[in-house]
């Protein structure tokens, strides 16, 4: 192994003991060493670093400064071991970084897309993603923790799923409604059937018996979303298996302005529901759909005249 190699491990292992799980920026920057050792140093310079993050062709210029950052990260802790190392400047690869509005899938799409998975072959893959689907849908979960689920983390007699060690290390309970159970329990019965003995103990499982994984899911969503017609050749607009849990805040909160509860009171429960370190996260959900904009505005309206 070589001493820059050394390093990013350290620097990925101290990272990590914070609850950081710095996946893709593990990836990158293992890609960076190796391009470093092509290069024959060990010295991190913002030459080396621009070289190396300008590398791939065709590609957006969120994700070049992204891998950028990922090495700036790393030499803003190398550099204190090694003054050497050079930091390079944020700025210095354009980064035109927004968030855009997610799509929202109405009730009638979401029930398209569980049809369109149904028609996936072999017959066990399309009872998978339909399941996978209408979990999301119904529970708001990250696609990432309903792929970790495994089999004990279903509590049938209290309704709770067990999110275990999710984004920032930190793990929550997710109660659920009785008809999710049940859709559950019948793809463990399909679930026995196809895959009598699965290499995995996760809940959902690929024909092969393996956990679900990124690229095998978002394949599958693909081929839904042209099924259920929704595909849309425009990459900023382009439904997203992640808008499934945006859509489920977003009827949440639609739902609350509608009963006339207090919403604010109750924010932090969706927030904790969702598994949000940060309440800001949970309400940017209120700038994703006009309707609630309108729902909100209507309320401070009323509100205003009554002060007045």
């Amino acid at each position: 192994m070589s001493r820059l190699a050394q390093r990013v491990e350290e620097y990925l292992t101290i990272r990590r003991a914070l609850g950081y799980k710095l996946v893709s920026e593990g990836q990158l920057l293992a890609s960076f060493v190796a391009y470093a050792g092509q290069a024959c140093t060990d010295t991190v310079t913002t030459d080396l670093a621009v070289a190396w993050a300008r590398q791939p062709a065709s590609t957006s210029d969120v994700y070049l400064a992204g891998r950028l950052r990922a090495v700036r990260g790393f030499a803003r802790w190398l550099q204190t071991l090694d003054p050497g190392t050079e930091v390079p400047p944020p700025d210095l690869l354009p980064n035109r970084k927004f968030r855009p509005t997610p799509y929202l899938y109405s009730d009638a799409d979401v029930a398209s897309l569980m049809a369109a998975a149904r028609k996936l072959s072999p017959p066990f893959r399309a009872a998978t993603f339909e399941t996978l689907i209408g979990l999301l849908a119904a529970t708001g979960l990250r696609v990432g923790e309903a792929m970790r689920l495994d089999r004990s983390d279903v509590d049938w007699e209290g309704a709770v799923l067990i999110v275990r060690d999710s984004k920032f290390a930190k793990s929550r309970e997710v109660l659920v409604h009785e008809s999710t159970l049940e859709a559950l329990r019948a793809y463990g019965r399909c679930r026995d059937r196809f895959c009598p003995s699965p290499l995995a103990p996760s809940l959902l499982v690929s024909t092969r018996g393996t956990r679900l994984i990124h690229p095998t899911v978002h394949g599958a969503f693909r081929q839904i979303l042209r099924g259920a017609g929704l595909w849309q050749d425009c990459k900023s607009d382009r439904p997203h298996i992640h808008g499934l849990r945006h859509s489920f805040a977003v009827r949440t909160l639609l739902g609350w302005y509608r009963d006339g509860g207090d919403v604010e009171a109750r924010m932090p429960w969706l927030s904790t529901y969702l598994g949000h370190v940060d309440p800001a996260a949970t309400y940017w959900y209120l700038s994703a759909a006009p309707e609630l904009l309108a729902l909100a505005a209507a309320r401070l309206e009323i509100a205003a005249g009554e002060t007045s």
